[in-house]
């Protein structure tokens, strides 16, 4: 017992003990550091792209690609999963710093690692707490609503860096992105345009050029970089009025703790929780698939702890909160990751740029920056997913169109698009649930209790079989109550009514309360309440509540057939209740 103990305590706190010994191998060394380079030649572009979406200076995001990876590879449960900067998060903290920023613009940089700060707090306690499964609130509808609305206000942000204009600010995005249209219509700057237009051609073109190798994904966006950026620096684009990165510190990150102020945190504190959750949506939806191929073990509150420490660990070190990446992942995988230690690998990679490279990235234009953006999260836009929701279950895709339009119509303010399908998302599901499935069953000619209505099926006069496909619980309990009491005012004859549970796998107080109610009346009506098919759990509940002992133990079966055997041996003219207990094929013979 005690070895089940240290061993549980070991994977809680240090995770990275069940892998790191596979470093002693050669060939996982070699695989994880080609897979490391790979994803750090992605990020280290991506993470000043994406600082910049959240309206903080580049260097920044590299601050945030420096550490936080190698603390998610070092405690979470993923081995392939490649923490930093993601373009969803770096949305959502730009809307959630933006009204602290107009108060104190000088204090943006401070509320960004407070943000970081609450988002993995959070996230932390919810990992300890073992509360991971509330993310599944977030449902798949809500999550591709929202995922398309937020791929396209993140690619529409970066029409200004793209043309080289300046929008007049409003509060709703898509007024900006009205006037941005309208400034780069009247005075676009063609150098700006020129270099979006070249970094788009370089991305997109060489992925078909490019022969496939380990590498290969993260070449078209290093080559972007370096072309622009060449060119940038011969023509003197700088020089031209023309946007560029400018001068980023040649230092690695210092230590310190983020400014706490009360107030500002009680502002953020909604936004921190949301972008939490969102941020882990991202993270684990790519975990679960990666593990799935590689056949390893996720633990979704492990992750959390992951996530959550590299969150508070960008805070410590002035970046900002940061994500599971879909896409970096994609490539961690791909390039063949075999352990956490690939993660470190790209960790290291940006402490080096950090100290060494950092001059060569003064002349990247931003509109490089920008392509590189709407490039990432173009490939986030998904409308089939949408669709797919409609056919299988039309509130789901009304759950996901209403998530999609008030995302984008609340923009900035994406987490309200948010937490408005969240609210629906639950709402339509309760719905559904109070009127569940409820019908009167009868005996098919293949031997089995088929709907009554759909397969056109004789009835008894005296008996009764009806069959909930739903929990009873307090929001449908009366339903099922008003379905049994009017089938028995069409029945003046009936003395016996089975209750089929086999769908019921839970009862609540309600659902007991009503149970007992409608015994009692049923015997004023001198009809018997049975209830045939109930599993462990329900069985254990009214046992537990006294209802079994009130009616009693020949009033539950193990098999709707047992009732009816019962059943006859009561009735004074059993061969009334033949078409529930045999086929119209043994009747007829």
């Amino acid at each position: 017992m005690l070895g089940r103990l240290l061993d549980s305590s070991r994977q809680a706190f240090l995770p990275f003990l069940d892998w790191i010994t596979e470093l002693r191998h050669r060939p996982v060394v070699i695989a994880d550091v080609t897979a490391g380079l790979t994803v750090a030649l992605v990020l280290i572009p991506q993470s000043m792209a994406y600082a910049q979406l959240a309206g903080l200076p580049p260097y920044v995001g590299l601050y945030a690609a420096f550490l936080p990876p190698i603390i998610s590879a070092l405690f979470g449960s993923s081995r392939q999963l490649a923490t930093g900067p993601v373009a969803i998060v770096s949305l959502m903290t730009a809307s959630a710093l933006q009204p602290l920023a107009s108060a104190n613009p000088e204090g943006f940089l401070a509320y960004a690692a407070l943000l970081a700060l609450l988002v993995g707090i959070f996230q932390i306690s919810l990992g300890m707490f073992r509360l991971g499964v509330l993310v599944d609130f977030l449902s798949h509808p809500v999550v591709i609503g929202f995922t398309n609305a937020a791929a396209l206000i993140i690619a529409s942000s970066q029409m200004a860096a793209f043309f080289g204009v300046s929008a007049e600010p409003h509060p709703q995005q898509y007024m900006v992105v009205w006037h941005t249209a309208l400034a780069a219509w009247s005075g676009a700057h063609f150098p700006t345009m020129m270099f979006g237009c070249l970094a788009v051609l370089l991305i997109l073109g060489l992925k078909y050029i490019v022969p496939p190798s380990p590498i290969t994904p993260a070449l078209p966006v290093l080559a972007a970089v370096i072309v622009t950026t060449l060119i940038s620096y011969l023509i003197d684009f700088d020089g031209m009025g023309g946007n560029v990165v400018g001068s980023i510190p040649d230092k690695l990150p210092s230590f310190g703790l983020p400014t706490f102020r009360f107030d500002v945190a009680v502002q953020m504190i909604a936004s921190a929780s949301v972008i939490a959750l969102v941020g882990f949506v991202e993270a684990i939806s790519i975990a679960k698939s990666m593990a799935a191929q590689s056949r390893q073990k996720i633990d979704a509150n492990q992750e959390l702890i992951g996530q959550g420490l590299s969150n508070v660990t960008a805070s410590l070190f002035h970046a900002y909160p940061v994500s599971g990446s879909i896409s970096r992942s994609a490539v961690n995988f791909e390039a063949g990751a075999q352990t956490g230690f690939s993660s470190i690998i790209t960790g290291l990679t940006v402490a080096v740029t950090l100290l060494l490279l950092t001059p060569l990235l003064y002349h990247l234009p931003q509109a490089t920056l920008a392509t590189i953006i709407i490039v990432a999260v173009l490939r986030l836009i998904r409308f089939k997913p949408i669709e797919h929701a409609w056919k299988v279950e039309k509130h789901d895709g009304v759950v996901a169109l209403v998530t999609f339009a008030l995302t984008l119509l609340f923009a900035p303010h994406i987490e309200r698009g948010l937490l408005t399908g969240l609210l629906l998302s639950l709402v339509l599901f309760v719905y559904r649930t109070m009127r569940p499935r409820i019908v009167e069953i009868s005996m098919h000619d293949d031997g089995t209790l088929r709907d009554v209505e759909t397969h056109n099926l004789k009835t008894s006069t005296t008996v009764a079989v009806v069959r909930m496909d739903m929990s009873l619980y307090f929001a449908n309990a009366g339903y099922l109550e008003d379905k049994i009491l009017n089938l028995v005012a069409e029945r003046p004859v009936m003395r016996y009514l089975i209750i089929d549970a086999q769908s019921i796998n839970t009862v609540d107080a309600t659902g007991e309360e009503m149970l007992s109610n409608l015994s009692e009346r049923l015997k004023t009506a001198n009809i018997d309440l049975m209830i045939a098919r109930a599993n462990a759990e329900v069985s254990l509940h009214l046992r537990s509540s006294g209802l079994l002992e009130h009616l009693g133990d020949h009033h539950f079966f193990r098999r709707v057939r047992d009732a009816l055997d019962y059943i006859a041996l009561q009735l004074d003219e059993p061969h009334t209740i033949d078409c529930l207990r045999f086929s119209h094929k043994y009747l007829n013979s």
